[in-house]
C-alpha cells in the first residue's frame, strides 16, 4: 500500500454535493460520528492528502506531480472491510469505478488525469455519498459504525445516576451502547439505548429534561439544551448547539439550533444559526415523492424520497419564526428572516424575506459576519478564506434566478 493517500474531488460527486461541498472537500463532510477523511486514516494508515476542486486547493491542499504514485480514493466513498480490502490489493494501473466515475485509483497521477487505467471488478456494492440527502439517509449506520470502532476497547466514563436509561447498556454481542467521552456532562435526561448506541464526544454536554434516542453522536464540546427531543439517527458536531424537537439531521459543526422548533432529515453546514421557533418540513401534505434542488444537473432532480428536510450551506443564518418548505435548499451565506414559505431553493449569498423580496449581500457584510461569528470561538476568517468565499461568490451567482 503506497505511503500517499490522496482523497480527491471529482466533478459529479463535487456538483451533486454543493452547497456543502462549496466550501469544503467532499471528504471533509462528517456523517456518523467522524468525517469521511477521519473513517479512512483509520481503515487505511497513511499520509494522507485532500485534491479538492481548484478554488479550494489554497486552503485544503494541491495536486502532486503527474509522476507521482499514490492511491487516489474519492472522498465521496465511504469505507468499510470490503472496499479497504478491495483497494489494498489493487495493483499498480486498477481502478474502482461506479457508474463510470472513479472511486478508487493506484498509478502515477497523470494516468488518472488521462483516464488510463484497469477497472478491478465488484463483488459487493460499494457505499458512498451520491447526492446531498444520502448524508442523513446513511447518517443512522454510519454512527454504529463508527461508535463501535471508536468505542472497542475502551472504557466509558461513568454515567451520573441522575438519569434514566431505556433499553440494556450492552448489545447481544456484549458491546457497549452508551459511551460518554472525558469532561462530558450528562444530568437528569433519559436515554433510549434500544435502536442504538449513543455517543458523548469530549466536554459535550446533555442537559436536563432532554430526552435522546439512538443511534446519536454528540460530538466535542457540542450541547443539546434542556428539554430537548432528539430522535436517532442524529450528529451534532463539534460546538454545536441545539434544542427544540429534531430528528435525523446532520450538522456538521460550529453550528446552532438552540431554540423549540422541528427540524428532520437536514444537512447543515457549519457556522449555521436557526433562530427560536423556526420549523422545516420534510413531509409534503400530498404524501409525494419529493424533489430535490441539483447544482450539478442546474434543476430539481426527482427522488425516491418520502421524507426530506432542509440542506443548508455554511453561514446561512434564519431569523425567529422562519418557515422552510420540505427539501428546502439554502446556499452558503443566506440570510433569512421574516414570515412566510420562501421559494423551496434560495440561491447563496441571498438576504431577505418571502414577502419583501431578496436581495444580494455584499462581499464586506459577508466578511464582516463571518469574522465576528467565528471570533466568537477564537478563530480567524482569514484572508484565504475570503479568497475562497469570494470565488463560491461568483460561482453562486450562475445559480441565481
Amino acid at each position: 500500500m503506497p505511503f500517499r493517500i490522496y482523497l480527491f474531488d471529482s466533478v459529479q460527486s463535487h456538483g451533486n454535493l454543493l452547497p456543502l461541498s462549496f466550501t469544503r472537500p467532499v471528504a471533509d463532510f462528517r456523517i456518523g460520528i467522524t468525517t469521511i477523511r477521519q473513517k479512512w486514516e483509520d481503515f487505511l494508515p497513511g499520509s494522507y492528502s485532500y485534491l479538492p476542486v481548484d478554488y479550494l486547493r489554497e486552503k485544503f491542499g494541491c495536486p502532486p506531480p503527474e509522476n507521482e504514485i499514490a492511491l487516489f480514493i474519492n472522498g465521496s466513498l465511504l469505507p468499510d472491510e470490503y472496499t479497504a480490502e478491495l483497494i489494498s490489493n489493487m495493483n499498480e494501473g486498477d481502478a474502482i469505478t461506479d457508474d463510470g466515475e472513479v472511486m478508487a485509483f493506484y498509478g502515477p497521477y497523470g494516468d488518472l488525469l488521462a483516464s488510463r487505467w484497469n477497472t478491478v471488478p465488484l463483488e459487493n456494492n460499494i457505499r458512498r455519498i451520491r447526492y446531498v440527502f444520502d448524508i442523513f439517509l446513511r447518517n443512522p449506520e454510519e454512527i454504529c459504525n463508527d461508535f463501535f470502532r471508536l468505542t472497542s476497547g475502551r472504557e466509558s466514563c461513568e454515567l451520573s445516576r441522575s438519569n434514566r436509561v431505556i433499553g440494556d447498556f450492552t448489545d447481544s454481542a456484549g458491546r457497549p451502547l452508551l459511551f460518554i467521552e472525558e469532561g462530558a456532562s450528562v444530568e437528569g435526561a433519559t436515554l433510549n439505548l434500544l435502536d442504538g448506541p449513543i455517543y458523548i464526544g469530549k466536554d459535550a454536554e446533555i442537559m436536563e429534561g432532554s430526552c435522546v434516542r439512538g443511534p446519536l453522536a454528540l460530538c466535542s464540546r457540542a450541547k443539546i439544551r434542556m428539554g430537548s427531543k432528539i430522535y436517532g439517527g442524529s450528529t451534532f458536531g463539534p460546538f454545536c448547539k441545539v434544542g427544540g424537537e429534531i430528528d435525523n439531521a446532520v450538522m456538521f459543526g460550529y453550528s446552532n439550533k438552540a431554540h423549540d422548533g422541528y427540524l428532520g432529515n437536514a444537512v447543515i453546514g457549519e457556522w449555521c444559526n436557526i433562530g427560536a421557533g423556526v420549523n422545516a418540513s420534510n413531509l409534503k401534505n400530498d404524501y409525494s415523492k419529493i424533489r430535490v434542488w441539483n447544482y450539478y444537473l442546474h434543476t430539481f432532480m426527482r427522488t425516491d424520497l418520502q421524507f426530506c428536510g432542509p440542506i443548508i450551506g455554511d453561514h446561512t443564518k434564519l431569523g425567529v419564526n422562519c418557515m422552510l418548505n420540505t427539501a428546502t435548499v439554502l446556499g452558503v451565506g443566506v440570510n433569512l428572516h421574516g414570515a412566510g414559505f420562501p421559494r423551496v431553493f434560495v440561491p447563496s449569498f441571498s438576504e431577505g424575506s418571502p414577502a419583501g423580496g431578496f436581495s444580494n449581500v455584499p462581499m464586506k457584510k459577508f466578511n464582516d459576519i463571518a469574522s465576528r461569528v467565528m471570533g466568537r470561538r477564537e478563530l480567524y476568517f482569514d484572508e484565504v478564506d475570503k479568497r475562497i468565499f469570494e470565488k463560491v461568490y461568483e460561482i453562486a451567482s450562475g445559480f441565481k434566478g
